[in-house]
C-alpha cells in the first residue's frame, strides 16, 4: 500500500493492468450492479445546475426515470448515486450506434455545452474511493465485466493508475499524481 498525503492507495493500482475496451464490454459498468454511479455531495449542485443542458442528450427512458425519481437518489447507507432505469441502467447512460453505453453528461461536456465532464466516480472507474475520518482509501474494483480491459491493459503495458492519470489529477491535483509516480518508481527500483 502507498500512503500519499490524505490517501491510502492499494498496491493493485500500480500492479494491475487496465485500459477500457468498450468494443468488448459495450459499457456494461453503466448498466450492471444494483445502484447508479456514486455521487459526491458537491456534484449534486453541479448536476442540478446543468440538467436542462444534459437532458436532451438522454434517452426518453432516462428522462422519465429522472422525472419520477429525481436527478439522483439516496441509498440505504445515505450515499447519493445517479438515478437508474428499472434499478439497473444509469438514467444518464445513452446508447451509441453500436449499442455501446456512453454517458450523456460526458457527451454534453464533449460538445462544449457544460464544463463538468461526468461524476468523478465514473471518471475514476475501476478505482473506488472509500472515505474515512482524515483519509481516503483508493481501491481497485475488480469486476468480471472488465476482464477485456485487464487483458487490453496487459497487452499495452498500462497499469491502473497510468490509465486513470487524467481523473486522478482531476480529483487530487497534478502534484499529487507526480508524487504517486515517484513513489511507484521508487518501489520498482527497490525491487
Amino acid at each position: 500500500m502507498i500512503i500519499l498525503e490524505h490517501t491510502v492507495i492499494s498496491d493493485d493500482l500500480k500492479d494491475k493492468f487496465f485500459v477500457c475496451n468498450l468494443e468488448k464490454c459495450k459499457g456494461a459498468c453503466c448498466v450492471e450492479g444494483d445502484l447508479g454511479a456514486p455521487l459526491e455531495e458537491e456534484e449534486l449542485k453541479i448536476l442540478a445546475e446543468n440538467y436542462e443542458v444534459i437532458k436532451p442528450y438522454l434517452s426518453l427512458e432516462g428522462q422519465k426515470a429522472i422525472a419520477e425519481q429525481g436527478l439522483y437518489i439516496k441509498d440505504w447507507e445515505d450515499d447519493f448515486s445517479t438515478t437508474t432505469i428499472g434499478n439497473r441502467e444509469c438514467a444518464y447512460a445513452i446508447y451509441d450506434d453500436n449499442l455501446t453505453l456512453k454517458c450523456g453528461i460526458e457527451q454534453a461536456y464533449l460538445d462544449g455545452k457544460i464544463s463538468w465532464r461526468k461524476p468523478i466516480s465514473c471518471h475514476l472507474y475501476p478505482i473506488r474511493i472509500t472515505k474515512y475520518d482524515g483519509f481516503e482509501a483508493l481501491n481497485y474494483d475488480k469486476w468480471q465485466i472488465c476482464n477485456a480491459a485487464c487483458s487490453f491493459g496487459q497487452d499495452l503495458g498500462v497499469r491502473v493508475y497510468q490509465f486513470l492519470k487524467e481523473p486522478l489529477i482531476r480529483k487530487y491535483g497534478e502534484d499529487w499524481y507526480n508524487q504517486l509516480e515517484e513513489l511507484v518508481a521508487g518501489e520498482e527500483e527497490a525491487v
